[in-house]
């Protein structure tokens, strides 16, 4: 943590009868089916891969981020989870004029499923993919946690959609899976997806969930750990607030700490991840976060630390939230009078 090209809707009235003919009603969808889809071993097959030495800390523009980008594309070519830029490439350039500094070109990394019945409404659901690389010790950094568990939860979350999709339960409105890079050194990925290239117009942006640390416990709920932090779900849109709360009380019943969201909260942490870029330009956002412990930016964030059950809840909570959002009639609503973030 910190510390268009669209596909065109098909005009055939062929295409879209068919297509139409094979769509079901996502009402009758079981939507815990598929959220069972998310499982804690396929979360720790992942994170030990993701978040191993060979990855050197996913230092952005380095080796260990392009491999860590390639391993992103992997999954969701081998779950047949397409791009929104074009047939085979999941990568959003970013040059490194864009960085400060010397650091060299990266990518974010981008999938996508379409909706059924509004496609242009789309929800984002982001993490970011990059680390703090190989300290000047030596040491790597792996980041198993910060953000290797936003990164495997938001693909075993795209896996579930796609699950639903290959049973025609296509959601109706589309939904983005991006993999931000730059987040360590300046919330960058994000900053030149919101601000340089969004891929789908952010008016068109319904809200943005953003993962990052959800795999740990930090001191505050040690006796009690079924929590989390949520920063930022009622600053622009009360509605996207309640149904997150809605849809926690059906489906998880998890406890949600809003401690960080206070507008005088010292951390500051409502301005330190990837979704304040989407809030500064008026897109409602919900911050998935455990707080920090005593590994946060240490060596010592490794997957053995990992509560893989206490994850695997987490990460199918926020797909309830982003099913609903993305199945309900009408897309919430940015509240009245609520200026762009500053």
């Amino acid at each position: 943590m910190y510390r268009i090209i669209l596909l065109l809707c098909a005009t055939c009235m062929v295409a879209s009868c068919s297509s139409s003919k094979n769509k079901k009603n996502n009402k009758e969808a079981d939507p815990v089916k598929f959220a069972n889809t998310i499982t804690a071993n396929e979360l720790k097959e992942m994170l030990y891969i993701y978040a191993s030495d060979d990855y050197e800390g996913r230092e952005t523009g380095e080796p260990g981020q392009k491999k860590a980008v390639e391993f992103i594309k992997e999954q969701y070519v081998a779950n047949d989870i397409p791009s929104p830029l074009e047939e085979g490439d999941y990568f959003q350039e970013i040059p490194a004029s864009f960085f400060r500094g010397n650091t060299k070109a990266s990518e974010n990394v981008l999938a996508y499923i379409k909706g059924a019945d509004n496609p242009d409404e789309v929800i984002i659901i982001s993490s970011h993919l990059d680390h703090i690389g190989i300290s000047r010790d030596g040491e790597i950094n792996n980041g198993a946690d910060d953000d290797g568990s936003g990164t495997v939860a938001m693909i075993e979350i795209a896996e579930a959609f796609k699950a639903a999709a290959d049973k025609g339960y296509s959601p109706k409105r589309s939904i983005l899976f991006l993999h931000v890079t730059g987040e360590e050194i300046g919330l960058f990925g994000s900053r030149y997806y919101t601000d340089v290239d969004p891929v789908f117009p952010l008016e068109n942006t319904v809200a943005n969930l953003n993962i990052d640390m959800i795999g740990r416990i930090d001191p505050k709920h040690e006796e009690k750990p079924n929590y989390l932090y949520l920063i930022g779900s009622d600053k622009l849109s009360k509605e996207l607030h309640d149904v997150s709360e809605e849809v926690n009380k059906q489906y998880i019943n998890m406890k949600f700490d809003y401690t960080y969201n206070s507008d005088n909260d010292p951390n500051r942490f409502y301005y330190r991840s990837d979704h304040y870029n989407f809030a500064k330009n008026s897109v409602p956002v919900i911050f998935y976060f455990n707080g920090t412990h005593a590994d946060y930016h240490r060596p010592t964030d490794t997957p053995d630390k990992i509560e893989y059950e206490l994850l695997e809840n987490r990460a199918r909570l926020i797909f309830h939230t982003a099913w609903e959002l993305a199945n309900r009639e009408e897309r919430v609503k940015l509240d009245e009078k609520k200026a762009k973030v500053q």
